[in-house]
């Protein structure tokens, strides 16, 4: 009987077989904190008498969620990570670096790893095919400090992508459609594993979109096969010598399988207040939008930007409409500046915010006024999730963000492109 992505993985962690519904220890390749959670994880490890950091070089802290500090008591607890890692030689990625789970990407993560982060959208480095998920600060501090966390083997279910996205429809759509399928419950403590005739022509990139959202479903974690794609990525990163093949078993044992026709997708749209309320946007075309945020570790990338771009190219943002576009990283921001996105935004209306999660965690940086429609390309629309209970966000792919963007309402991203 073959193995699951997780099951491989969790089993040459642990030098045994190893079976869904297992309990296991694993030694932990990356484990990491962000400004927000950084604090209460080293609050933790001094309550629990963790006295050092088991692999600093394998440990990260990411400033990310509120930068440029918006707050005085913001500030000084970022001042304190900042002299955690002096304490400790930790790596620090300070204001500006970019979102964790794209400079994980970029930087930190294998195929093959454990990854552990204090933060819930960690699954997104399912992507590299890492058993990567989040957890609680109680369990990243004993991670830090031990080198070691326990997990439970998770069951599978099997997402089996069929067909090719046609133009106007992206990796967004793709998520927005298993989440319509199974809900807000439906993979709870489970692997999304995407297997499929398509997988082998997404993306990176598109892949970190589709693993990102698997926490939405209540995933532990998503992943996909380590293949040429993969390869692909960390080339271009400088880090070819770390890849590894880790493919799919044909004869992998999955609770439930669901089957994706992709070229039978349209432009989809998750409705308020909840990112299982999705709707095809011929359903709710002509919504008012306020403000459309392009940004996040869900669609931030630099593909994600290049869409937007090219689609505002020449044009401008609609005068009833601000559109707000925050790159993931410094790296993501660099190439985009290279390459003239910028520029076309910025000429287009655009504000450019600095690599962050930005108006996503509802802090600053873009938080809607009452009664307000936001576009979003996000991975969370809950009631006050940008800052005000009183607003509405719509979330979807870049593409469709740009359309509203232009229109000032919902639109069919197919209808400009092809205007």
């Amino acid at each position: 009987m073959g193995q699951t992505l997780s099951e491989k993985i969790l089993s040459a962690k642990t030098g045994r077989p190893v079976k869904a519904g297992d309990i296991v220890i694993a030694d932990v390749d990356l484990v990491f904190v962000v400004d927000s959670s950084g604090p209460l994880t080293f609050r933790e490890m001094e309550d629990m008498g963790l006295t050092r950091v088991a692999r600093p070089e394998r440990t990260a802290i990411f400033f990310d969620h509120n930068v440029p500090s918006p707050r005085l008591e913001l500030s000084q607890e970022q001042d304190f990570l900042r002299r955690v890692a002096e304490k400790y030689g930790i790596k620090l990625y300070d204001v500006g670096s970019g979102i964790c789970h794209q400079i994980v990407l970029e930087e930190l993560g294998t195929p093959g790893s454990v990854i552990v982060g204090a933060d819930s959208h960690s699954c997104t480095e399912g992507a590299l095919c890492a058993v990567s998920t989040g957890m609680g600060a109680s369990d990243v501090a004993v991670a830090i400090g031990t080198g070691k966390t326990w997990l439970r083997v998770p069951e599978s279910i099997e997402v089996r992508l069929s067909g090719r996205l046609r133009p106007g429809v992206f990796a967004k759509d793709v998520v927005l459609e298993l989440e319509r399928r199974i809900g807000a419950d439906g993979a709870t403590y489970k692997a999304l594993e995407f297997t499929g005739e398509t997988v082998p022509h997404l993306t990176l990139s598109e892949r970190a979109t589709l693993c990102n959202m698997a926490v939405e479903m209540g995933g532990k974690i998503g992943i996909f096969p380590s293949d040429e794609q993969t390869r692909a990525w960390l080339a271009e990163y400088g880090r070819a010598e770390q890849w590894r093949p880790i493919p799919l078993d044909t004869d992998a044992s999955y609770v439930a399988t669901i089957d994706i026709d992709c070229t039978a997708l349209e432009p989809l749209v998750a409705c308020p207040h909840n990112p299982e309320n999705v709707k095809p946007v011929s359903q709710v075309a002509g919504t008012p939008i306020h403000q459309v945020f392009v940004g996040t570790c869900t669609n931030a990338r630099l593909d994600d930007i290049a869409i937007v771009a090219h689609m505002l190219k020449g044009r401008q943002v609609h005068p009833r409409t601000r559109l707000i576009v925050v790159p993931s990283s410094r790296g993501v921001m660099r190439e985009a500046l290279k390459r003239g996105y910028i520029q076309d935004l910025v000429d287009a209306g655009a504000s450019v915010g600095v690599p962050s999660c930005a108006a996503c965690f509802g802090m600053h940086m873009g938080v809607p006024g009452d009664g307000e429609n936001v576009m979003s390309t996000q991975n969370r629309n809950f009631k006050g999730r940008m800052g005000n209970p009183k607003a509405f966000i719509y979330l979807g792919s870049p593409a469709v963000a740009a359309a509203a963007a232009l229109t000032g309402a919902i639109t069919d991203p197919r209808e400009v492109l092809t205007s």
